[in-house]
């Protein structure tokens, strides 16, 4: 724990904010762009150790909040069927859909179950020779490279009753729709260390130098954080467009080159909707053709499903860094993780999970 307590060291924490506090001199928006960041953030009160000049503003860069409303209900219509074993990760199970989640389907007798690794559900696959098993895979670049494995080992195993429903969407295209938008109110960003660590930062010079936007990879301890901010704030202040990199530790510019390969073995670039936002071209990636067999929305023939969003639920607006949690009037009232309105309140990484929990 040695190298993870250094970097929750209250000291020099308050040492980085007072640090702020020296050098900006005009008001200024910042965007973390990852969930975890927005938990971190908020449970270790380092938005309130800023100075006034800061604001933070909450970006999509939660998995599970950003996956689209059509694509739970296409889980809950794979998981309700006879002779299916639905896996997922656990946070999914209680997204609400349309009209349910995964775990009322449980309730009712669907095989739904939580795994740890998208291998776990090839080894399901395995020993259930019998039974068709799908896992849900969602998720942002960080999550690509295990998916992708799971699709090449059942491949290698020979495995026919293996498939993966995917809803993968990735960060670069996303900091274009927000910096291009007529609403825009980012200044800066804070980018995500474990998208950073896989896909290294190559991509994000061309965005800060389009939308004269400085972006910073930041990781996920208070002082992490403080630091990335800081970084932030020196380049604001200096009016320079560059892309800097307070995660050193573990990420690098170009990347993980073996993980960006098996990427590229399994997906290609497609357009995603993301929950909240709409449709961003380019923004995901889906199977490769040849590798339709694996594709679970094929195979259970759920592509034209359509749904809509919850009028009541502003979680768009907040994931474009628009507005704050409690700046929805269904926050805490009609809208709780108990009965949540949309995935931002029951995702381990959704903004208003984090304002609930830590009561702000």
């Amino acid at each position: 724990m040695k190298f993870v307590n250094e970097y929750r060291d209250a000291e020099l924490v308050r040492k980085t904010t007072h640090e702020i506090r020296r050098v900006v001199t005009r008001p200024w928006v910042i965007m973390e762009i990852c969930g975890g960041q927005t938990h971190a953030i908020v449970r270790h009160g380092i938005d309130q150790l800023l100075p006034p000049e800061i604001e933070l503003v909450h970006g999509p860069g939660c998995p599970v909040c950003v996956t689209p409303l059509e694509l739970i209900d296409k889980a809950l219509a794979i998981a309700s069927q006879p002779n299916v074993i639905f896996t997922s990760y656990g946070d999914m199970l209680r997204v609400p859909g349309s009209g349910r989640d995964l775990f009322s389907i449980r309730a009712v007798g669907g095989d739904v179950r939580v795994v740890y690794s998208p291998l776990d559900a090839v080894k399901i696959a395995q020993e259930n020779p019998t039974k068709e098993v799908v896992f849900f895979a969602i998720g942002f670049e960080t999550t690509a490279p295990a998916n992708a494995m799971s699709v090449l080992q059942a491949q290698r195993l020979g495995l026919t009753n293996y498939s993966v429903l995917v809803s993968h969407v990735c960060v670069p295209p996303a900091m274009h729709a927000i910096l291009g938008s007529p609403h825009n109110r980012v200044q800066g960003f804070l980018a995500a260390g474990h998208v950073c660590a896989v896909m290294g930062y190559w991509e994000y010079p061309p965005i800060a130098e389009k939308y004269q936007t400085p972006i910073v990879v930041t990781g996920f301890e208070p002082l992490d954080i403080a630091n990335g901010i800081l970084e932030t704030v020196k380049l604001l202040e200096a009016g320079k467009a560059e892309v800097g990199n307070a995660y050193a530790r573990a990420v690098t510019l170009e990347g993980n080159n073996p993980a960006q390969k098996v990427i590229e073995q399994v997906f290609v670039t497609c357009d995603r909707k993301w929950r909240g936002i709409g449709m961003i071209p380019m923004s995901g990636w889906c199977l490769r053709p040849e590798l339709a067999a694996f594709n679970a929305e094929n195979k259970f023939n759920v592509e034209g499903i359509q749904s809509e969003e919850s009028p009541l639920c502003i979680a768009g607006e907040i994931l474009q860094g628009l507005k704050k949690p409690h700046d929805c009037p269904a926050f805490g009232n009609q809208c709780k993780p108990e009965h949540p309105l949309g995935a931002t309140m029951v995702s381990a990484e959704g903004a208003c999970a984090a304002y609930y929990k830590y009561g702000r």
